[in-house]
């Protein structure tokens, strides 16, 4: 697969074309944000963790039955994936309360639900990601409703599949944020990427923080974290 002109630029990712108009190739970056950009950093080595970690469990995902983006890893820190219009939608599947929902609703982290919950934000960084319900949603038409409910099918699917793989490795899956997008052909699939920047990682037993937090609290050992959790995910 060719590597052409760069299409996009993000705040942990690159997107480049490809000769194949149905393909593009996703280049991860060491660079860190946190609180809508307000925060910067690098964490190093995290391109290449995030890259393999994603395809891992995008694969995990596909043998289970999701459809995803992947396509093809290329290198430590590129991959070939289908391109896809982002629905504008980030969806956060939640576990256990942390974060900002611990912040939102005025509890203390580390409650673990009886059932997971599902919350939608609008993908829109001007306006900082903002919550939204269903209805909101589709007024402002980000997606239709069978959309609106294969998004909320698939994710708590995922939510299953992960949970029970991470808690195989010692994990809890606290909660995560996915992003889906439509295929050229219109066929919706996960896409983005599933790695300790878009999810709440805390090991099983000492419930110490194997994730993007360790960045964004000043807690320190961030890089050793990420690799701790490539460790765990990749075996």
């Amino acid at each position: 697969m060719e590597k052409r002109e760069q299409l996009y630029e993000g705040k942990a990712k690159k997107v480049f074309a490809t000769e194949n108009p149905d393909c593009v190739i996703v280049s991860y970056k060491d660079d860190a944000t946190a609180f809508n950009g307000l925060k910067k950093g690098t964490i190093t080595g995290k391109g290449a963790i995030n890259n393999r970690v994603t395809n891992y469990l995008m694969q995990l995902l596909e043998k289970e039955g999701v459809p995803t983006h992947f396509v093809e890893e290329l290198s430590d820190r590129e991959t070939v994936v289908k391109k896809v219009s982002i629905v504008p939608l980030e969806v956060i599947v939640r576990n256990i309360s942390a974060g900002s929902f611990a912040k939102r609703y005025g509890v203390e982290e580390g409650i673990v639900f009886d059932a997971p919950t599902i919350e939608f934000s609008y993908k829109n960084d001007d306006l900082g990601d903002p919550l939204l319900n269903t209805s909101h949603a589709l007024a402002l038409k980000l997606a239709t409703p069978a959309e609106i409910d294969a998004i909320k099918a698939m994710s708590f699917k995922i939510n299953d599949v992960l949970k029970a793989f991470f808690k195989n490795v010692g994990v809890d899956l606290v909660d995560f944020k996915l992003e889906f997008g439509k295929t050229n052909d219109g066929k919706l699939v996960l896409a983005d990427e599933i790695s300790p920047d878009t999810c709440r990682f805390w090991d099983s037993k000492t419930h110490e923080k194997l994730d993007k937090d360790r960045f964004r609290r000043d807690l320190g050992n961030v890089e050793d974290a990420y690799a701790e959790m490539m460790k765990r995910i990749l075996g």
